[in-house]
């Protein structure tokens, strides 16, 4: 985009990812590029900048957060507060944005999307994977294909926290030892879709059980988003999800069958090299004896945990990542806009 002025931002849906995806900018070097300016969010005012100001899982926000009329201030910037239920309620043009982040995920399909569009939003990111390739522009994992934004995307996906903590590794492994078929296992932490005590928070019967009392499976979608974003393992991916009772960060199981013969130390150090190089801002590598809450807030899309690196045989190789969920996720949601910003003209 032409022009030295900020990136100007909206924030539709301020739970989790939202509030999050603020946090992290203020945190981040893009934010002299990018500048939240309003944020759409039924809850009440005061229960925002509540919110704002104190997280149970990523502790205080560390600049003043006060409340001007409708306006959120954070750190001296007004941000514009609206509480509309629907796209077409909240003046889009009006309020200026170049771009919204979309993390009420609600909408999914084209249609839901465009009404967006059709509101005055010049354009969209997804804080979620569409519920088609077709229904957005691009699906983007950052570090593996946000260079083939052009600008002219109006609809864009950062597709899922899991997708862009294995699509890396994945890459990676596919390209230097071969992978002919993949199984992944998440061990996600709870969400807001399950209830403290039972109760009829869903339709899918699961997930109507206390979510601090069980470990529970649910349904993922992990081995499509996989595939769309790398096609060559189109049919060898399947997945599968567990939710466990901790609030944040989560594990990925991965066993692939590798397409020639691999010893641990030869896969771990290939891990190590990519995480010290070329993607140290999407991985890290660590051997050290970790527990889940050691990788609370942090930044990067994986840490692959050398010390739980196993092999049966010669093919058949285990590998355990780590991510922050809701911290690593926000940060490339940054990366995407920042990147996206900077191929428009």
């Amino acid at each position: 985009m032409s022009g030295t002025r900020p990136f100007r931002l909206a924030i539709n849906g301020y739970g989790r990812i939202g509030r999050c995806f603020l946090r992290a900018l203020h945190e981040s070097p893009c934010r002299d590029r990018l500048r939240v300016v309003a944020i759409n969010e039924p809850a009440a005012l005061e229960s925002i900048a509540y919110l704002t100001r104190f997280d149970s899982t990523h502790g205080r926000f560390p600049w003043p957060v006060e409340l001007q009329g409708q306006s959120l201030v954070v750190d001296g910037e007004a941000i514009a507060v609206s509480h509309e239920t629907t796209p077409e309620a909240v003046d889009w043009r009006g309020l200026g944005v170049d771009l919204v982040v979309e993390c009420s995920g609600r909408y999914g399909d084209r249609a839901g999307l465009e009404r967006f569009l059709a509101a005055g939003c010049p354009r969209l990111l997804l804080s979620h994977p569409a519920n088609g390739a077709a229904d957005v522009d691009a699906t983007i994992v950052y570090g593996i294909n946000h260079e083939t934004l052009t600008g002219g995307e109006r609809i864009v996906s950062n597709a899922s926290c899991t997708t862009n903590a294995v699509v890396p590794v994945l890459d990676l492994l596919a390209r230097e030892i071969g992978v002919e078929h993949v199984l992944l296992t998440t061990l996600h932490s709870v969400m807001n879709d399950q209830p403290l005590t039972d109760g009829y928070h869903h339709a899918d019967l699961r997930r109507t059980r206390s979510a601090m009392q069980s470990i529970i499976p649910v349904s993922t979608g992990l081995a499509r988003g996989v595939e769309r974003l790398l096609p060559r393992l189109a049919g060898r991916v399947q997945a599968k999800a567990i939710r466990v009772p901790t609030a944040n960060v989560s594990a990925i199981d991965m066993v692939v069958d590798a397409g020639r013969p691999v010893a641990a130390d030869e896969v771990n150090r290939l891990l190590a090299g990519a995480a010290a190089g070329p993607w140290q801002k999407l991985l890290a590598y660590t051997a050290d004896p970790h527990a889940s809450i050691d990788f609370n807030h942090d930044p990067h899309s994986a840490i692959i945990d050398g010390s739980q690196t196993r092999l049966a045989g010669q093919h058949m190789l285990n590998l355990l990542l780590w991510f922050d969920n809701e911290w690593g996720f926000a940060n490339r949601m940054l990366d995407v806009a920042c990147h996206w910003r900077g191929v428009m003209r």
